[in-house]
């Protein structure tokens, strides 16, 4: 349910048919004017229609593998995949981007991460950030005040200034998928496209000061998320486009890097890279939602179900037949290909634990440099001096591996490869940590955050996700669970016990005050609910989004 109030303190210069519907703040006002307003909406309607098609064409594949059909490369554009093109030639600002630091746009996380020394940090408004409205308007706030080099943040608590380092990584900005709403702008009475207004506010107010600040000339810089066909990235070169005329800068000289995080655009690589060849900065291996994605494109195939997802890592074959193929064909087009996520986070006061993580980040991301990827991505700032260490090495005094690590070997990965079935054990300990981090993943994201350290690991939307959809599919399934030498069938009995100790597991870790103010049970109860679902839903967040959404309306007036 959307939450209203009655009244609000001031209101929006907003165009006609633009309704601002979140709180009133002066600082946000500087971001929501007139003539940004306009320029979303302008975006809103000349691409709605495209959207819709989009999307209904996602629901339409769909409905094929759940009638038992597979994903598969398109025989419609074999001669895309086939064909010699290249991209726009990278941009020299970016030429070396061999890590990658990722987090919410929070205001000193968006300076601690402009000054960990690593190459780039995506600003994220997607899976690392719940999308309230105090946390999307302070995002552009921070990001505005992060490009014109004035972000600043104190923190009383440490008696602590935060400031911009003279030399901080290149900013790229991760907008919403095409999926995701924002219900506190409607345009013409329907809630606004909330990448559309992510992308569409910070380009408006920050395309000059990008330019001439971080891109050297070109810019601003993407992430492009939860794509699942070519017809969405066109849509994306097309805003780009009309992007670029409205401010009068050249064409091409916005860029963005296309996460390739769904099982059907594994098969749209090629296709993908085409539509956005003058926009492109490569593509990233956004793993932990591919697996999420594997799950819920296969939805209806019993014989794809998944081990725990501990063990669905990088050296299943299909996961590495992904990774490979990304690399061959970022490289064959001229473009970067990014690794993927190091979720491990410094383990204080294990000195043990902490050496065991720190090598498992080690070997991952010397297997991808090894493998040809460019560089890759990292969740926390202790991260980037072990990993930019591989990182050179492997790299060996080059900004890139375009041109050198061509991986021809990887031309012949079919469809099958990518489609193999992950190998391991599902186990009640597997079902449990699912559940665990599941629910508490939620009741962080109900309460304002999007990103959050559990059990020694930095844990975003996709994580959830994965857990939700696996435990939707054991339950579905019936599958037989490991337990101590036994093998139990899942059964929503079992379920239900697991989840009522889990309860009682995540109460005793947090401690009983903090679980009473805080939203777990509300979470445990959006989370159950999905996993016992008859139909799996795409997206968790989609169901727990109108709890987050709050309307005010202008004084005098009522909603």
């Amino acid at each position: 349910m959307v939450m209203t109030t009655s009244k609000l303190a001031g209101y929006y210069d907003a165009p006609e048919g633009v309704d601002v519907r979140g709180r009133y703040d002066e600082e946000f006002a500087k971001i929501l004017t007139r003539d940004a307003l306009e320029f979303v909406a302008g975006l809103q309607r000349q691409f709605r229609r495209q959207i819709r098609h989009a999307m209904e064409s996602r629901r339409e594949a769909q409905r094929r593998y759940d009638a038992g059909g597979l994903p598969g490369f398109d025989p419609a554009t074999r001669f895309i995949r086939e064909s010699d093109w290249v991209c726009a030639p990278v941009p020299p600002p970016i030429a070396n981007r061999m890590v990658e630091i990722t987090g919410p746009v929070e205001r000193k996380m968006v300076i601690n991460a402009l000054n960990s020394g690593a190459k780039v940090f995506m600003a994220d408004f997607e899976d690392a950030l719940s999308p309230n409205w105090e946390n999307l308007m302070k995002g552009q706030v921070n990001l505005r005040d992060a490009v014109n080099g004035t972000i600043s943040f104190e923190d009383r608590e440490r008696k602590r200034v935060y400031k911009l380092n003279e030399t901080t990584a290149k900013l790229f900005v991760r907008p919403r998928g095409w999926h995701l709403k924002e219900g506190h702008i409607l345009i013409d009475g329907e809630p606004a496209v909330g990448c559309l207004v992510d992308f569409g506010l910070f380009f408006f107010h920050n395309c000059a000061a990008y330019r001439a600040n971080q891109g050297q000339g070109f810019g601003p810089f993407f992430y492009l998320p939860k794509m699942e066909h070519s017809r969405e990235a066109r849509i994306w070169n097309n805003v780009f486009n009309r992007a670029e005329e409205s401010a009068s800068i050249p064409a091409g000289s916005i860029r963005a890097t296309v996460l390739i995080e769904t099982l059907p655009a594994a098969f749209q690589m090629n296709e993908i890279l085409y539509e956005l060849r003058s926009h492109s900065a490569g593509l990233n291996c956004g793993r932990w939602d591919y697996i999420f994605s594997y799950v819920k494109t296969l939805r209806a195939h019993p014989d794809r179900l998944l081990p725990d997802r501990v063990s669905v890592g990088m050296w299943q074959s299909m996961m590495r037949s992904y990774s490979h193929l990304l690399i061959f064909t970022c490289h064959r087009r001229g473009v970067h290909a990014l690794g993927g996520m190091a979720a491990q986070i410094p383990i204080r006061g294990d000195p043990a634990a902490h050496a065991k993580a720190i090598e498992a980040v080690r070997s991952d991301k010397l297997r991808e440099v090894r493998a040809g990827h460019d560089g890759t991505w990292a969740a926390h700032p202790g991260l980037i001096g072990e990993i930019g260490t591989v990182f050179e090495e492997g790299l060996a005094g080059r900004e890139n591996l375009i041109g050198v690590m061509r991986r021809e070997d990887a031309a012949g990965i079919g469809e099958e490869d990518l489609l193999e079935r992950p190998r391991g054990r599902r186990t009640i300990e597997g079902l449990r940590l699912n559940t665990r981090v599941g629910i508490q993943y939620m009741a962080a994201w109900l309460t304002g955050t999007g990103s959050v350290p559990l059990y020694n690991l930095m844990e975003d939307a996709a994580t959830a996700e994965i857990s939700r959809v696996q435990n939707w599919q054991w339950i579905r399934y019936k599958a037989l669970l490991d337990a101590e030498r036994v093998e139990l069938a899942l059964t929503p009995e079992l379920f239900a016990r697991v989840v009522e100790e889990e309860m009682g597991r995540i109460e005793r870790e947090v401690g009983m005050e903090k679980f009473r103010r805080g939203m777990f049970k509300e979470a445990c109860s959006i989370f159950v609910r999905q996993c016992m679902a008859a139909e799996l839903d795409d997206f968790l967040t989609l169901d727990a989004y109108n709890q987050i959404v709050i309307h005010h309306s202008r004084e005098g007036s009522s909603l």
